[in-house]
């Protein structure tokens, strides 16, 4: 089940593969994502000493979280992967115009996950290709419609 989608994401990049990875939270940061207030939209993921970390994703905490936890809403979070996973995305990331993108968080057996993808940026005239496939597709949907 998915908690939120990082549509600018796939607007801007290419994915090429996806990963799903748990993230370290703390307990009232999972109690405001289930409340649906995270976003990752802003959120770019870095590889550092061969691990992985979450950057500019924002929870915003509940009025009545905790009174004893001060929250930092846009903390860095870890992402966990196992570590055949992390070196091959080394080895991919490593390469020229590749970079790490959060793509959606999502539940997976109650459990709190992000999906992350691999990702290769769009040019402008990419930007414009796809929106103008996506209008014809949607152009052609609505004249099957028209003719029933």
């Amino acid at each position: 089940m998915s908690i939120i989608d990082n549509r600018k994401a796939l607007h801007d990049y290419f994915i090429e593969d996806r990963y799903e990875a748990g993230l370290v939270l703390e307990g009232w940061e999972v109690k405001a994502i289930r409340a649906g207030r995270a976003n990752i939209k802003e959120a770019y993921v870095v590889i550092r000493d061969g691990e992985i970390f979450i950057f500019g994703m924002h929870i915003t905490p509940l009025p009545a979280a905790s009174t004893h936890v001060t929250p930092d809403p846009t903390r860095t979070r870890k992402l966990l992967l196992h570590e055949a996973e992390i070196s091959r995305l080394i080895g991919k990331v490593e390469r020229a115009g590749y970079a790490l993108v959060p793509l959606d968080l999502h539940y997976t057996k109650g459990r709190v996950k992000v999906a992350v993808g691999l990702a290769k940026g769009k040019k402008q005239f990419d930007k414009r290709e796809s929106e103008k496939e996506r209008d014809w597709e949607r152009e052609k949907a609505r004249l099957v419609r028209a003719k029933r």
